[in-house]
């Protein structure tokens, strides 16, 4: 036993589809960008229409929540193909190996239509969970309820 030091090596292989989820906080970036621009425009048009950016006006609440939902669903949008790749990365017994090479063979088998298949379905799913969220931090300061 004596003292030897064994090299340890990660492997993300042994979990497929968790290099794809390394890829998939690309998501949360995107959104955050998106919706900083958003906010940051809004202020600027509340700044010029004498409104105060923290009034707790209906108006303020519903630009806000649009600005939400529309970065959370270009994000999504934009950054879904990386949901498909990690979905075929986690079936059992398939061509797909890695995540650039199953990338390639969905999108020269499928075209791009292949990278947004079920799009739609997910984006249903989506953005109510992000609006429910922010629903509930919301009313403690507007009392509005959606």
């Amino acid at each position: 036993m004596g003292g030897h030091l064994v090299p340890y090596k990660i492997d993300f292989c042994i979990i497929p589809g968790v290099s794809a989820s390394y890829v998939g906080v690309s998501e949360t970036i995107v959104h955050f960008v998106i919706y900083e621009q958003i906010k940051a425009q809004l202020q600027l048009l509340h700044t010029r229409q004498n409104l105060a950016p923290d009034d707790a006006s209906l108006y303020n609440f519903v630009s806000y929540l649009c600005a939400a939902a529309c970065s959370k669903s270009c994000a999504t949008t934009l950054c879904y193909p990386h949901e498909v790749v990690r979905t075929r990365l986690r079936e059992e017994g398939t061509k797909y190996r890695t995540f650039l090479q199953t990338l390639k063979t969905v999108y020269y088998e499928e075209s791009i239509a292949g990278l947004y298949r079920g799009l739609l379905t997910h984006l249903i799913r989506q953005i109510p969970v992000r609006r429910r969220r922010r629903k509930a931090i919301f009313d403690k300061n507007y009392f509005l309820i959606i």
